[in-house]
């Protein structure tokens, strides 16, 4: 389990980072605390489905996306 909420967090990070993002300006358009977005990319906590569509939405991702990611790598 933690090594999936690492995972989560390292695409959430790097899609941030690909779009030019910092993390403040991401919890800003996404409705989403600044702390609740660091614990998220640094693989803290629990993040609920709502968290994670909030953030996932202005990257462009979808939650299916971000969790198919990860469970590819976990499968091989």
């Amino acid at each position: 389990m933690r090594n999936t909420k690492i995972k989560i967090g390292e695409t959430i990070q790097q899609r941030r980072e690909l779009l030019g993002l910092l993390q403040s300006q991401l919890a800003s358009i996404s409705g989403v605390g600044l702390r609740t977005l660091q614990m998220v990319e640094g693989g803290k906590g629990n993040p609920s489905l709502d968290i994670l569509l909030k953030i996932a939405d202005p990257l462009g991702l979808t939650v299916e996306l971000v969790l198919k990611t990860t469970g590819k790598e976990e499968e091989a």
